[in-house]
């Protein structure tokens, strides 16, 4: 797949400002990878929660330490801590122009809190980004279904297959090294469909808040990639907010 994202990122480079993008869609849905096309394209970073948690607490930061101390207890770290680290992150100079959030806002508390805080804050080239523009990717549920547990990784390069879409030449094989490949835990049909109605009972109220603010845009992500990087590009040069 990596071919075809090349081919779509360098057809041209975007040099105006960006401003905010929130990913929504479940696991499966394709995020991952169009947040990869959007951030090659813009030359904007992917800021990922999970990322920024694991950093805080390796480099011993104070955020990282209260929020090691949290997890240490058994406890989920509360949305204030997260956001201050969302906060944080915004502050680099590489967030000048635009950032695409992975994994937040998750609720609806961190969505409001989000608002406040791009109404508030003057980055260094003093622009507001004001409302994000925030993107849902749709997939049929069998679709996702078919899509995760027939995901095949090798345990040796990491490379990702998938037996419907995306198989090896061998079967169960990895193509670069010849390692047999593995289902993740996470992969499996029981598992998968409890993550499907974890995402759907966590993710509803958020995209009621977005769609009720007129913020919501839904792309089809049951197409090809490529089909789906190209409509997304063109509602983010275009400042979709529809």
């Amino acid at each position: 797949m990596s071919a075809p994202t090349a081919g779509i990122v360098e057809s041209e480079t975007s040099t105006g400002d960006v401003g905010t993008v929130i990913l929504l869609g479940p696991p499966g849905a394709g995020k991952g990878t169009q947040a990869k096309v959007i951030s090659a394209r813009f030359e904007i970073p992917q800021i990922s929660t999970g990322d920024l948690l694991r950093e805080n607490v390796s480099h011993e930061t104070e955020l990282g330490k209260k929020a090691k101390q949290v997890m240490n207890s058994g406890e989920l770290v509360p949305d204030q801590l997260v956001c201050d680290m969302v906060a944080e992150r915004l502050s680099h100079g590489d967030c000048r122009k635009g950032f695409i959030l992975d994994g937040f806002p998750r609720t609806v508390s961190q969505a409001g809190w989000l608002d406040r805080f791009l109404a508030s804050q003057v980055f260094e080239n003093k622009k507001c980004f004001g409302a994000p523009i925030v993107i849902q990717y749709v997939v049929e549920y069998n679709a996702l279904l078919q899509r995760l547990t027939g995901r095949r990784s090798c345990p040796t390069c990491g490379r990702i297959y998938n037996v419907h879409f995306q198989p090896p030449r061998t079967a169960d094989v990895c193509d670069v090294d010849g390692t047999r490949l593995v289902t993740r835990k996470d992969d499996r049909e029981d598992v998968i469909v409890e993550r499907l109605k974890a995402y759907e009972q966590q993710t509803l109220p958020l995209v009621e808040y977005y769609q009720s603010r007129g913020r919501l845009l839904k792309i089809d992500a049951d197409r090809p990639m490529e089909q789906v990087a190209a409509e997304t590009l063109a509602a983010i040069e275009n400042g979709d907010r529809l």
